[in-house]
């Protein structure tokens, strides 16, 4: 692989295998909300992927395009508060909402993974980059590292009405790992009217309520379904004789993703699905673990063929789980809401390979790059990453008790937090000297082809509060023991379980916002 032989210790299978394992693990934006410990209890030992080198970058997008959004209604950015709450004299009081894995191990049983133990450092460390280079014209960015349990909801709205009305007074949150999540997010932006940056998403009614505080860098899910539905039709997944069912969840933000957006975008390609329902919320295990077998069946015994998931990964898992029991393998359109084709690269080989292998989905993601300096044009990091790596390796050349170079996952927290700090930060200053939450958020709404991490760029508009604007199509392939399914560019060597780009990057559909 790359420039190295296979024996050596970067490229030993053994070390990336076990590399791709800690990149799944550790992804809280796939896992969603409270199932970032659940992932790790629940695929501890599974030999995962390890992706391919990703298709060519996608074109730019003009800047004249991102600016419109998904509707061409008055922008919010203008009437947005003009309070400098948070700012204090030359200081700006910023937000980071950290999981706190330490005790979350001990209560769930998982060992923490290092780069996510190096979570508060990189927080620090990208923040003091910015001060030490002026700042937001002269005020330094305080960074308030919040630790929190993401099992509990009412410390997570406590904490929320401390940051927006109470103390630390908060100009800012910042969510560069994608744990802060659901109704917490409105918390922060529609009852607080605070700027929260974040990566977890669901449909636009989230960004409509939030409006104009909450701008997400992962993609607004109801671009993400209609691009799924477009393409379950361009492949024959969808229409014709296919049979379809859609898995839903119970939560809110599941049955507004299904009611206002998918099953109207299938009315409209003729597709009448059946739907089934599943519990969904962490705290409701047991009821999911009972719902899984009963829907898989319910599915089964209507000849369903064709399935889209509308979960969770801790609803995904046991679904999945329940179609190898019952011998029934639909064929699953997967996608980045609830990340479920990262979930399911994840359940590639152990436990779950029938009923995942050569399954599809669209992406917004990248997860093509092999962590590590080759460019990008082998398989490297995207320029975004490849800018946090540089300065990142440059203060810690080697992980901490190691000898091996500290290269960075180009989907792990280090680069998410980097990216999310860099953005407010350009935001901030392109605010001017009056920094207010009005000027912080028309500055965000101009922001185009930001250097991205999880995504190659990020486009916002004055109705656009989401970053991603292109998808690809990929497919599941598990490639343990290797063939030549799963190659580098490279050198052409067969690598662990991958996706394989089969449509590349493409736009996003402009989606417009559900009525209410």
């Amino acid at each position: 692989m790359g420039d190295r032989p296979m024996g050596t210790s970067r490229w030993n299978p053994l070390y990336v295998v076990k590399r791709s394992a800690r990149r799944f693990r550790r992804r809280p934006v796939s896992t969603q909300l409270r199932t970032v410990a659940l992932v790790v209890a629940v695929t501890a030992g599974a030999v995962l992927y390890v992706a391919i080198a990703p298709a060519a970058p996608p074109p730019a997008i003009s800047a004249a395009a991102a600016q419109f959004g998904s509707s061409g209604t008055p922008s919010a950015v203008n009437q947005a508060s003009t309070s400098t709450r948070g700012i204090v004299g030359n200081t700006v009081n910023v937000v980071f909402p950290v999981v706190a894995l330490n005790s979350l191990a001990g209560k769930e049983g998982f060992a923490q993974d290092v780069e996510f133990g190096e979570q508060t450092k990189a927080i620090h460390f990208f923040v003091n980059q910015i001060n030490k280079a002026g700042g937001i014209h002269g005020k330094k960015i305080n960074a308030i590292i919040a630790n929190f349990d993401p099992t509990n909801e009412a410390d997570m709205r406590a904490l929320c009405k401390d940051w927006t009305e109470g103390t630390p007074a908060a100009f800012a949150v910042i969510d560069g790992a994608g744990t802060w999540t659901g109704d917490n997010q409105l918390c922060i932006t529609q009852e607080g009217h605070t700027p929260l940056i974040s990566q977890w998403t669901t449909v636009t009614n989230w960004t409509q309520k939030g409006a104009p505080y909450l701008w997400w860098t992962g993609p607004d899910d109801a671009a993400v379904l209609q691009a799924t539905v477009n393409w379950g039709l361009s492949s024959g997944l969808l229409g014709g004789n296919r049979k379809v069912g859609v898995i839903a969840g119970d939560r809110a933000s599941d049955q507004a993703a299904l009611n206002q957006y998918l099953l109207p975008d299938l009315e409209r390609a003729g597709v009448t699905p059946v739907v089934e329902t599943i519990a969904a919320d962490p705290a409701e295990t047991a009821t999911t673990n009972t719902d899984a077998p009963l829907v898989v069946q319910k599915l089964k015994s209507a000849g369903v063929n064709s399935v889209i998931p509308l979960i969770p990964f801790n609803a995904f898992f046991p679904v999945v789980n329940a179609e190898t029991q019952d011998n029934y393998f639909p064929k699953l359109l997967l996608s980045d809401y609830e990340e479920s084709i990262t979930a399911a690269l994840g359940l590639i080989p152990v436990p779950d390979e029938q009923a995942l292998d050569g399954q599809q989905g669209v992406t917004t993601e990248t997860l093509g790059g092999f962590d590590d300096n080759r460019p990008e044009s082998q398989g490297g990091y995207d320029p975004g990453v490849r800018s946090c790596y540089n300065d990142w390796h440059k203060a810690y050349p080697n992980r901490v008790g190691t000898s091996q170079s500290a290269f960075i996952e180009e989907q792990g927290p280090i680069q998410a937090w980097c990216t999310s700090i860099r953005l407010f930060a350009t935001a901030a200053r392109n605010a001017g000297t009056i920094l207010n939450r009005r000027t912080f958020v028309q500055a965000m709404s101009k922001i185009t082809d930001f250097p991205g991490g999880y995504t190659p760029t990020l486009s916002y508009g004055p109705n656009k509060y989401y970053g991603p604007t292109q998808y690809q199509v990929v497919e599941l392939h598990n490639n343990v023991p290797p063939t030549s399914a799963c190659k580098l560019k490279t050198n052409q060597q067969p690598q662990g379980t991958c996706w394989v780009v089969i449509h590349p990057f493409q736009p996003l559909p402009i989606v417009t916002p559900a009525p209410g």
